[in-house]
């Protein structure tokens, strides 16, 4: 069994997409941030500290002329095997960071998010990985996990691509009953307590809950 407490983010990976308001990486302030190639040039424009822009540079190259960037570690990666995403990742996991806040996945085209999600789910097995989006969580399950949330909090649980599961303490319980995309989700529901213990029998679901900004959820 698998506890989810909060630990705090070693590292921030933003992704040139859609990234929050100034106001959440004031909350996140002293975390390192590493930029997926063009995010640089939005967290640029909040006056933001950056650690290193990642990836193949081909966005970057292309906007710098009409764009202020200096001091910057440029971390250029040529092969086209994988995204600026999953560069950032490897890069990231070479330099031993653990606890990495995701920020940008979705927004833009719909197929680069789809991408994204399944680079996520890849090293997810290899880093603590959590993403933040509209003051929600969302980390990915593969064993039994007892989540510590609030009462009445908004739970989701999104299978890839399925699972076996069940669930105690949501209002609207599952036992031993199968989620599927394309078939049955599990989005929406809410914890009747504090405590809330999702059992998996085979299988693997997107977990979605509350923001604790500046911690991440770690399982331990």
């Amino acid at each position: 069994m698998k506890l989810l407490a909060y630990e705090k983010f070693d590292c921030i990976i933003c992704l040139d997409s859609e990234l929050p308001s100034l106001d959440v990486f004031q909350v996140l302030a002293d975390i390192p941030i590493f930029a997926a190639d063009g995010a640089v040039f939005e967290l640029n424009k909040m006056h933001l500290n950056i650690e290193a822009v990642i990836g193949d540079l081909d966005t970057f190259d292309r906007n710098i002329k009409k764009n202020t960037v200096s001091n910057i570690k440029k971390i250029r990666i040529n092969e086209q095997e994988t995204n600026d995403f999953e560069k950032t990742l490897k890069y990231v996991l070479s330099k031993n960071y653990k606890n990495c806040l995701i920020l940008g996945i979705n927004g833009g085209e719909l197929e680069h998010t789809l991408n994204n999600w399944s680079v996520y789910i890849k090293y997810s097995k290899l880093l603590n990985l959590c993403i933040y989006t509209k003051n929600r969580y969302g980390i990915i399950l593969r064993e039994n996990t007892e989540l510590v949330l609030n009462k009445e909090e908004i739970v989701s649980l999104i299978p890839q691509p399925e699972a076996l599961i069940t669930t105690n303490n949501l209002y609207w319980e599952l036992t031993k009953e199968k989620l599927e995309l394309g078939v049955r989700e599990g989005a929406r529901n809410r914890a009747r307590d504090s405590k809330v213990l999702i059992e998996i029998y085979n299988g693997e679901v997107l977990c979605f809950f509350d923001a604790r900004l500046p911690n991440a959820p770690v399982l331990k």
